[in-house]
């Protein structure tokens, strides 16, 4: 049964969260279980007030389940569209991206050029050892590969990562890294307090990493 209404709980680090359907009752314990694994959104991850339709299904005696959650304006890319809007050529049928991802794309865009740039003076002026430098790209890698096995574990009830992990790797230096497994895995994407937190480590480090520069005499 196909139903709208809105995600009243989400627990980001166990990956599972209720949808309460438009007009339900609070007290009538109608919230429906869903699993980040059946939630449809592109850019956008399930959040505690975000407006979704679904699909109920009753498994035996465990109670409704909701199927393929996804927000009143998300098109699946996977399904052919409605028939008025095939004549829309110019890819407006998807909605636009959050004015938050707009700005944080516009920031990465400005501050990866300026790190590369900043990296290579450090290392050429001898303010950083050359192999500090080299190693940098590496804590990106880690940082994606903690983020991938963070969503892998939410997707399968596993152990996950802490988010002071995550946030350590970004701090230490992998914030890039950090920030395209945001993007590309649609994870921790959603969350406005976890966002919040990774770019203060992005701050921090930019500010540590300015504070040795400037105490550091070029040789």
């Amino acid at each position: 049964m196909n139903k709208q209404g809105t995600i009243v709980r989400w627990d980001d680090e166990r990956g599972f969260g209720f949808v309460r359907a438009a007009g339900a009752d609070a007290g009538a314990n109608t919230d429906v279980f869903f699993h980040i694994r059946d939630f449809r959104g592109g850019s956008t991850g399930p959040s505690e007030g975000l407006d979704v339709r679904y699909e109920e299904i009753h498994v035996g005696g465990k109670g409704p389940r909701a199927m393929a959650v996804a927000p009143l304006d998300y098109v699946d890319p996977r399904r052919p569209l409605p028939a008025e809007l095939p004549r829309r050529r110019d890819g407006s049928k998807r909605p636009p991206p959050p004015p938050h991802v707009v700005a944080e794309m516009r920031a990465i865009g400005l501050l990866v050029p300026a790190y590369v740039v900043l990296l290579v003076w450090a290392a050429w002026t001898q303010r950083l050892l050359v192999p500090v430098v080299l190693s940098v790209p590496l804590l990106s890698v880690l940082a994606f590969y903690l983020y991938w096995r963070d969503k892998f574990a939410a997707q399968r009830g596993a152990r996950r990562t802490p988010e002071a992990v995550l946030h350590v790797a970004s701090l230490i230096g992998g914030w890039p890294g950090a920030w395209l497994a945001r993007r590309l895995l649609r994870h921790k994407s959603a969350k406005e307090e976890f966002r919040k937190v990774y770019w203060a480590t992005v701050v921090l480090h930019w500010a540590l990493l300015a504070l040795w520069l400037y105490s550091t005499p070029a040789r």
